[in-house]
């Protein structure tokens, strides 16, 4: 009995010839590896807004009493605190500048470290 007759290509690729004549593809990059010195500024996400339920009241009392300020002077004065104590947690948040690992950056803070460390393009 006679053996079976492959087309070439079957018999090259059984034997591993084809790898032979193929080589790993060329790889040349068209703008040079490095990363860029600053990054595009993205929108930042607004933070939530503040004080809202204790200016909503200070509006229905106002209307209420035909924007008396006295008759509303409690929920004046609560809505004032309220405004600085969320004034002082945003100037906390703003000096805790740190990065911390899980977070991501903003872009202003990634455009602020890669102007800190700038990317070497030539070597000396």
């Amino acid at each position: 009995m006679a053996a079976p007759v492959y087309p070439a290509w079957v018999t090259r690729w059984v034997s591993g010839q084809w790898r032979q004549k193929k080589r790993p593809p060329v790889l040349r990059p068209t703008r040079p590896l490095v990363l860029a010195n600053k990054v595009a500024n993205r929108r930042e996400q607004a933070g939530e807004a503040m004080c809202i339920t204790e200016m909503s009241v200070m509006m229905a009392c106002w209307k209420q009493n035909n924007f008396n300020d006295t008759a509303c002077a409690e929920e004046i004065r609560m809505f004032y605190d309220c405004v600085a104590k969320a004034e002082k947690e945003r100037k906390n948040q703003n000096e805790e500048d740190a990065l911390s690992p899980r977070e991501n950056l903003t872009s202003s803070k990634v455009n602020k470290l890669l102007r800190r460390f700038p990317q070497i393009t030539r070597y000396v």
